[in-house]
């Protein structure tokens, strides 16, 4: 039976299927969510940009989940796991919200590394300090980022966008970087 003939039952699946781009990256589809072209093409440039970055940041953190080491592995290991969680929830998010305006979310890694300002950490494991300094800075690198993208957002109408920025990007990953700063104090494990 070839890939094109179906069994009488329809059992058998079609195979190898290959099909035409339906819509191209960076281009939204007419969707009634009350906003301009011009405002959803925007607000899903800024969200996949964000999504790119935090999709790197979500792999970070379970990058250094694994490599942690020392006195407060336990602790940190757990941290970085409970972050690369709510890290992929706002993956989701994003991602569900470009499509809501009409575009299509980066979704690929080679894409995402294609689109990501995150600089790449080196391919072998680093101090654990060094390892939280990094994800500090990609923290960083997002709020930045979502600041400006929410600003813009709000002024162009696109309540949604702003609201999931602040809400829920900006306000995760301020939290995220208090509890992984506390960790970089030079405080003693022990007092004499």
């Amino acid at each position: 039976m070839t890939t094109q003939e179906r069994s009488p039952d329809g059992s058998q699946p079609w195979l190898h299927q290959r099909g035409e781009v339906i819509q191209e990256f960076g281009t939204v589809k007419q969707f009634p969510v009350s906003l301009t072209h011009d405002t959803r093409l925007y607000s899903c440039q800024r969200l996949n940009k964000v999504l790119a970055d935090t999709q790197i940041l979500y792999s970070l953190y379970k990058k250094h989940h694994w490599l942690m080491r020392g006195a407060t592995f336990f602790q940190l290991h757990l941290l970085m796991d409970k972050h690369a969680d709510e890290q992929l929830e706002l993956v989701d998010k994003m991602a569900e919200r470009v499509q809501t305006l009409g575009g299509i979310a980066v979704g690929d890694p080679r894409h995402v590394a294609e689109i990501t300002t995150i600089p790449r950490a080196p391919n072998g494991a680093e101090h654990v300090p060094a390892m939280l300094s990094r994800l500090l800075e990609a923290h960083e690198a997002i709020l930045t980022d979502c600041h400006d993208a929410a600003a813009r957002a709000q002024e162009m109408g696109d309540d949604g966008t702003n609201d999931l920025l602040i809400s829920e990007v900006i306000r995760t990953n301020e939290l995220q970087s208090w509890f992984v700063a506390e960790h970089l104090v030079d405080t003693p494990l022990v007092r004499a």
